[in-house]
């Protein structure tokens, strides 16, 4: 995955900056989805396919 420095990382218009729940998502090469936690922008991150993670925000959406 890209250095973060290389990535434009996108936050929730819904999330505020009150230290709530919160992630944020990236295009990430080669053709992937990085979401990491915006309280912890160094730590861990998960990536997927888009397929995949265009599936999971259509479920949270149904929830």
């Amino acid at each position: 995955m890209a250095r973060s420095a290389e990535i434009l990382w996108r936050k929730s218009s819904y999330s505020s900056d009150q230290g709530g729940e919160c992630v944020e998502v990236a295009s990430t090469p080669p053709a992937r989805i990085a979401v990491r936690d915006s309280k912890n922008p160094a730590g861990p991150r998960l990536a997927f396919r888009p397929t995949v993670f265009s599936d999971f925000v259509d479920w949270a959406q149904s929830r």
